[in-house]
């Protein structure tokens, strides 16, 4: 609907130290989808880490109450759990929590602006945020490497009416498609997570065109974190 091709993520942008107290923040933009990912670092892991010598990671989500076109109270929900739930299982899925140490990373993603995707682009901006209170670690002596064993970042999928496949979606393409699929990736191609629902049934060829679809948006997500990081340059 916005003249981009079928095959084409909408406009990104990952901005680096965007809060000045936390040890790592992005704010992450995907089309009109806004999402504020902090990073902090706590001395402390779970009582079931206890004495194990491992670190821990997890995540918060949230969005404002005028992210959308409506307002919507202030306050956990179903679905902001199973969100946050999400993003933890996506990054600890790709750190070495041994090499971590016994400290937790607590990612705190706040949805600013609602177009679609808030969780792929959260998983995306959280896994920078990351990185940098990471690198932080390092740089205080306080972990030896960089425990990350993979880059990672996540993108939608679906397909429209009439059977048009379409990446990275945004609300009003999502919410007139007949599939929704959120997948979530490594760097090297192996899946994290692939979440998906369908209004009507579809056969299993299509999975496979649409799971090739999100690989190619997530290659280039990753290409996107890497120059945000000044690893990489992109074009």
């Amino acid at each position: 609907m916005d003249g981009r091709r079928w095959n084409e993520l909408r406009p990104v942008a990952i901005h680096r130290n965007y809060t000045r107290c936390a040890e790592g923040s992005v704010l992450i933009e995907t089309g009109n989808t806004r999402v504020l990912c902090t990073a902090s670092v706590e001395g402390k892991v779970p009582d079931f880490l206890e004495g194990s010598g491992k670190g821990w990671v997890t995540a918060e989500y949230a969005m404002l109450p005028r992210a959308t076109s409506t307002r919507t109270p202030r306050g956990a929900t179903a679905r902001s759990f199973e969100i946050q739930r999400l993003i933890g299982r996506a990054l600890r899925s790709v750190i070495d929590l041994s090499r971590l140490g016994p400290r937790t990373i607590r990612l705190d993603c706040d949805v600013i602006e609602a177009d679609g995707g808030t969780r792929t682009a959260a998983i995306t901006g959280s896994f920078v945020a990351l990185y940098d209170a990471l690198t932080k670690l390092i740089n205080a002596n306080e972990v030896v490497s960089l425990p990350l064993n993979h880059f990672m970042a996540a993108t939608s999928v679906g397909m429209l009416q009439g059977g048009h496949p379409l990446l990275d979606l945004c609300y009003e393409e999502d919410s007139h498609a007949e599939v929704d699929i959120n997948i979530i990736m490594t760097d090297d191609g192996r899946l994290i997570e692939v979440q998906g629902t369908a209004e009507r049934p579809f056969e299993r060829p299509f999975l496979d065109e649409l799971v090739d679809l999100a690989q190619g948006g997530i290659k280039q997500l990753i290409l996107w974190q890497k120059k945000a990081l000044k690893l990489e340059n992109v074009s």
